[in-house]
């Protein structure tokens, strides 16, 4: 009765609010700035709580694990409290065989976190549409940005409870989860269209980021190159205000610093470039690995028919073994990178086996069902790969006089770059920690060399991998593959102006200009297609001046790409990324001289808007 109350509260609430904003008649940017300004701050205030959350079980859990006095404290508690849980049950013979198990009794708190969030999972949070990161680029490709905002609170807690309990996954995902069912709540309560959630979920993940991470232009970038797919124009304002506001919230209550520190950068020869390259592509093969084992643990639990809720258990499981050899990997491991950074004395053998271990453990963790991110684990492999890279070339080339923190620094972009496939967010976020340009060199050779690399090796992120395994496939935030789904001649524009190849540059300056258009299609004498016309080429033609009145037929582009009307739309658009134009004639098969129709950026843009729609009436008919 009481959450059925609250809805209604709510909703009343909401419906007064938006009768209001009817009543003053704000401009669309007013309004949209200010709700803009409502995401950032509600995202940075529902990620600093969240932080505040699992820290605190982390804390509690395994603080003082790296020593041996706060190891042997945290082993004595964990003891106690299963000896006297046993005692409490009614098991006295194992309460007191608890007593004599050993050390390792601390590395089950894994299994018990598993436990808890398999529950958690199970019973409160369900089946779900859209899970993590990925399921949030689906939702604004093909649901209008709409997530089930109701669900957040329980899943922060489980995100927390993965966190702390040891799990090896990041906060950085539940933190752009946060942001984003907080935009989507405002644009769905507002009632404002799919565009304006879409930008309102994109608002809410730069929120998110720049809470996380302290770091708001890496949010803005995040948002745009992951989340809408390309560097909008008209979701670039709200972005950006929503990620300022998140960021001044965070700076105000944990201060200035980034998520963790980074020493000055030392770049002392021209010399040590070439072993930058050799960084990337060791950082792209581990990418590459990384992301296929994200597939290839997924189909066995997928496969695995086993409770749902047992499943993140059996990963705590994995966690606490290694855990017993390996303590770093618990939790997110920014002290770990903080004393590879600082130089603190770690051995190649021990960062490799952390990083293996960590590339490992992410995706075992989080295909069982623990809540939390690749963000992390990805800078955690890429600050012990290049650690341990950094202290190798030092022994080999000891007349370079080589950092080690340097190349762990570079290896921390170039690790995340080929596992999100996002180089401008990965080059961003160590600008904003080190506060340094003179590491641009090297990080451009890594990141570059680590993107291609693991591109070729696998062409899915590790975000597209599990949208590609429902069939859906982006390209600048859009489904390609829904648009095979519609042919050229259901959008194609039939009624076309054309010019002839006898027609004066004047006449076609007149028409382009007229019609408002970048190009139109040119025929000869019979009607036939011969080329198209553009503003470059007569732009061309008066720079050249040759002293005459040219035609066009004399100037226009004869090498064509062209559609044909019953190809589907997807054809047509990677035809068109070719060469990157902006418009193809439609032609008929049989005759490509016969011309039919056009086929512009706006038809493609209504057309995929038609398949969504057609996808989504399918779905609806089907439920």
């Amino acid at each position: 009765m009481l959450p059925y109350v609250w809805a209604k509260i709510r909703l009343f609430s909401f419906d007064k609010i938006i009768r209001w904003l009817n009543r003053q008649q704000f401009s669309e940017s007013v309004a949209l700035a200010v709700i803009a300004i409502l995401v950032g701050l509600t995202s940075g205030i529902g990620v600093w709580l969240f932080k505040q959350l699992f820290n605190v079980i982390y804390r509690y859990a395994f603080e003082g694990i790296d020593t041996p006095m706060g190891l042997f404290h945290r082993k004595e508690i964990a003891l106690r409290f299963f000896h006297d849980l046993a005692n409490w049950a009614g098991f006295d013979k194992i309460g007191t065989a608890l007593g004599s198990i050993g050390n390792w009794m601390i590395f089950f708190i894994p299994v018990i976190g598993g436990l808890a969030v398999g529950l958690i999972s199970h019973f409160f949070i369900g089946k779900e549409r859209y899970v993590g990161i990925a399921g949030i680029m689906e939702s604004v490709a093909l649901g209008g940005g709409r997530l089930p905002y109701r669900k957040i609170p329980t899943k922060t807690v489980a995100a927390a409870l993965s966190i702390g309990s040891g799990a090896s996954v990041g906060p950085a995902d539940p933190s752009v989860q946060i942001g984003a069912y907080v935009g989507s709540m405002f644009g769905q309560l507002l009632r404002l269209s799919d565009e304006r959630i879409r930008a309102l979920v994109a608002s809410g993940v730069a929120g998110g980021i720049a809470a996380a991470f302290n770091a708001p232009i890496t949010g803005i970038f995040f948002a745009l190159e992951i989340i809408i797919g390309e560097l909008s124009v008209n979701a670039f304002g709200v972005v950006t205000l929503a990620s300022v506001i998140s960021s001044v919230f965070t700076q105000a209550v944990s201060g200035p610093q980034p998520a963790f520190y980074i020493p000055a950068y030392a770049f002392n020869s021209v010399w040590e470039l070439p072993l930058y390259f050799g960084l990337g592509v060791l950082s792209g093969l581990s990418a590459a690995f990384y992301i296929r084992l994200h597939h290839f643990t997924r189909g066995i639990f997928d496969t695995w028919n086993a409770p749902r809720w047992f499943k993140p258990a059996v990963a705590g499981l994995a966690v606490g073994l290694v855990g017993m050899h390996l303590p770093q990997v618990f939790g997110i491991g920014y002290a770990t990178i903080e004393n590879i950074l600082d130089g603190k004395p770690m051995t190649v053998t021990l960062l490799l086996s952390l990083a293996l271990s960590r590339l490992v453990l992410t995706p075992i963790c989080i295909s069982s069902g623990f809540q939390g991110g690749v963000f992390a684990p990805a800078l955690f492999s890429g600050a012990t790969l290049g650690g341990a890279y950094g202290l190798v070339a030092r022994q080999v080339f000891p007349s370079l006089n080589i950092s080690p923190p340097a190349f762990a620094m570079v290896g921390m972009a170039a690790v995340l770059a080929g596992t999100i496939h996002a180089p401008i967010t990965s080059f961003i976020l160590l600008f904003e920690m080190t506060h340094d340009y003179r590491i641009i060199l090297p990080l451009i050779a890594a990141v570059n060399v680590s993107l291609f690399l693991s591109w070729h090796l696998q062409h899915d992120s590790v975000y597209t991998l599990g949208l590609a395994r429902k069939g859906i496939r982006l390209q600048r935030g859009r489904d390609v593959d829904v648009l095979e789904t519609i042919t050229v001649n259901e959008v194609m524009e039939t009624e076309i102006v054309t010019l002839r190849e006898s027609d004066s540059l004047t006449v076609a300056t007149d028409l382009l200009t007229q019609r408002r258009q970048h190009g139109l299609p040119v025929l000869n004498n019979v009607g036939e297609l011969t080329g198209i016309i553009t503003v470059q080429d007569i732009d061309r033609a008066q720079d050249d001046d040759c002293g005459r009145v040219c035609i066009v037929g004399e100037i226009c582009t004869r090498e064509l790409l062209l559609a044909y009307s019953d190809e589907t739309i997807g054809a047509a658009l990677r035809r068109i990324g070719v060469r990157d134009v902006g418009q193809l004639p439609v032609v008929a098969r049989k005759n490509p001289r016969h011309l039919v129709g056009l086929l512009r950026n706006t038809d493609i843009a209504r057309a995929y808007d038609l398949a969504v729609t057609r996808r989504a009436s399918i779905r609806h008919r089907a439920h």
